[in-house]
């Protein structure tokens, strides 16, 4: 199978493309950034791409990461990665962000517990932890980062991501210790990649997951009263 990975769900848009019958990366590429997901992802798609002997039409299925994250990221990567495989007739599935961040560090002798970090801002992440062998020990949730820390407990605790150093230090607090992976705060785009050619695209459609309502609320419709009676 040849699988298109797509990541906007964190500071940085991933683009690659794997051919899972050699396992190996036919092509990458990363751009970090805060803004303008949107202005980058495609024209990557479109160099990414063009190195890809055949083309878009020799691509099997198309990955994106569905969350957490953030909102309008998320969104720009599932919209491109749908229209993609409505385009050339192909699955689209969804593979979880903190999945693909966990994923390079299973399997070490490391650590006991593995886990995934995203600061979630005003002092709460999004986070799961799994056992070094893959097995899911805590669900994707958002908590309070001394929440988080409890749950967890003691043990050799390795975390990932833009929230591990918040966990690291909160945990010091509680007289526990949680080490730091020293890799990006935003998946690597094979782990997406390896993660879409398993994922089954009944359980894991490309369809963003979101764990907190977002940050913006609409003005409420107006009904003639005034705001203090409505």
């Amino acid at each position: 199978m040849r699988i298109l990975a797509i990541d906007t769900s964190l500071p940085a848009v991933s683009v690659g493309v794997f051919d899972s019958e050699a396992q190996q990366v036919v092509v990458r590429e990363t751009l970090p950034m805060q803004k303008g997901h949107a202005e980058a992802l495609m024209p990557m798609l479109e160099r990414v791409v063009a190195q890809v002997s055949g083309g878009f039409a020799s691509l099997d299925r198309v990955a994106v990461t569905v969350g957490p994250g953030s909102f309008t990221g998320i969104r720009i990567g599932v919209a491109a990665a749908r229209g993609i495989a409505l385009a050339l007739g192909i699955e689209a599935v969804g593979v979880s962000t903190l999945a693909a961040l966990a994923t390079p560090l299973l399997f070490s002798q490391d650590a006991q517990v593995v886990v995934a970090a995203i600061d979630a801002l005003h002092g709460n992440i999004y986070f799961s932890a799994c056992g070094s062998s893959g097995r899911i020990l805590t669900s994707p949730r958002i908590a309070p980062i001394t929440e988080a820390c409890r749950l967890l407990g003691a043990g050799r605790v390795v975390a990932v991501g833009s929230g591990a150093d918040a966990l690291s230090e909160a945990a010091k607090a509680l007289g526990h210790e949680i080490s730091v992976a020293g890799q990006e705060p935003w998946p690597d785009i094979v782990a997406v990649a390896k993660l879409g050619v398993v994922a089954d695209p009944q359980t894991a459609p490309a369809r963003p997951v979101y764990l907190k309502a977002p940050d913006v609320t609409l003005p409420a419709k107006s009904s003639g009263l005034p705001r203090a009676v409505q």
